[in-house]
């Protein structure tokens, strides 16, 4: 009786906070929009039309949701060991590098079964080397992990830079819209009339619910939890707060480069410099949204992957650029940021 009215004041508690970051942001959005002489409902139904009025725009923006999906479960880890893994941009990139480079492999056409999955295997691999690379910093080098993750993420950024405007680029000319496109025989197969592969879909709930499982019922997840809480008196118990930090980053950047070589395969069958597309950040938003809890994240996700999905159609029916919804975005961000701090004060006196 006593664990399930601590349940009940937990998701009141997390549905309170919701709705003050959600409220506070959407209200500056407002205030902003009314000083430019814009309807925000008239915004709001054209963004909602944009994302939800047929099948082709519904399976766009489930393209956008599989990805935030996954990087929100990876970064699931690192927040419950304490850890920022600012780093998940870079770990999403060097992913897609790395499933690039296998489907690249002359072998790879002839055997179309077995090299997307080797490829997936291989963004799984890459990005959760690129994390424990965060990990091996702030561990053996002192370096604070958002400092080694922001670090990183400049790295492969300059890495995915450097190979599709040398080694890789395109025949003859060298293009910002990235290499070659992949032969058609090694992209995920999606159904007439859908922007998004089902297996990416499958891969990304899978990775959800695992994590999910992971965290709240294994000896695993009430490690990480006790190194979150008090590294320090882990220890008295055996834990090794180092070994539990490195682990967690490897599997939030072994989910981040999943999700990068998913961008590979099942939307833009190429890799692109942007092939991240912020989603890495947008992940650190979902999660601190959702109270660092996994039973919100898709929801929220959703919402989120709504928002991207149709700011598209601002320039087309109400000539406003697309930005604006990196400004609810932001708005969102700064408003996490003030209910965090006022919760933590709060506590604190």
């Amino acid at each position: 009786m006593l664990m399930k009215t601590i349940q009940q004041h937990d998701l009141t508690h997390l549905v309170i906070r919701f709705f003050c970051i959600t409220g506070l942001g959407f209200g500056a959005v407002c205030l902003l929009l009314f000083t430019l002489h814009l309807s925000p409902i008239t915004i709001a139904k054209s963004m909602g039309s944009g994302a939800l009025s047929n099948w082709i725009r519904i399976s766009h923006m489930l393209s956008i949701w599989t990805p935030l999906l996954l990087c929100s479960s990876g970064l699931l880890f690192t927040f419950r060991a304490g850890l920022w893994n600012i780093g998940i941009e870079g770990q999403m990139i060097i992913g897609a590098i790395c499933t690039t480079a296998v489907l690249r492999l002359p072998q790879a056409e002839n055997s179309h079964a077995l090299f997307p999955a080797l490829a997936m295997a291989a963004g799984l691999c890459g990005g959760g080397i690129w994390g424990m690379c965060a990990g091996i910093l702030k561990n053996r080098g002192g370096v604070n992990e958002i400092f080694g993750g922001l670090g990183l993420n400049f790295v492969a950024q300059g890495i995915i830079l450097w190979l599709i405007f040398g080694p890789w680029k395109r025949a003859g000319i060298a293009s910002m819209s990235g290499t070659n496109l992949l032969p058609h025989a090694l992209w995920l197969t999606s159904p007439a009339g859908w922007r998004v592969a089902p297996v990416a879909l499958v891969l990304s709930c899978l990775a959800f619910l695992l994590t999910a499982l992971l965290l709240g019922n294994t000896r695993f997840g009430l490690r990480l939890t006790a190194v979150g809480k008090n590294s320090k008196a882990s220890r008295l118990f055996g834990i090794k707060p180092e070994l539990i930090g490195l682990t967690a980053m490897m599997l939030g950047g072994g989910l981040a480069g999943l999700a990068g070589g998913l961008q590979v395969t099942g939307v833009y069958h190429r890799l692109i410099p942007a092939i991240s597309s912020g989603y890495g950040y947008l992940g650190l938003l979902i999660v601190m949204l959702a109270g660092y809890r996994a039973a919100a994240i898709p929801c929220i996700a959703l919402f989120f992957a709504c928002l991207a999905a149709g700011s598209i159609q601002l320039p087309i029916m109400l000539q406003i650029d697309s930005s604006l919804s990196g400004v609810i975005q932001g708005a969102c961000v700064l408003s996490a940021l003030l209910v965090h701090g006022f919760q933590t004060k709060r506590r604190n006196t």
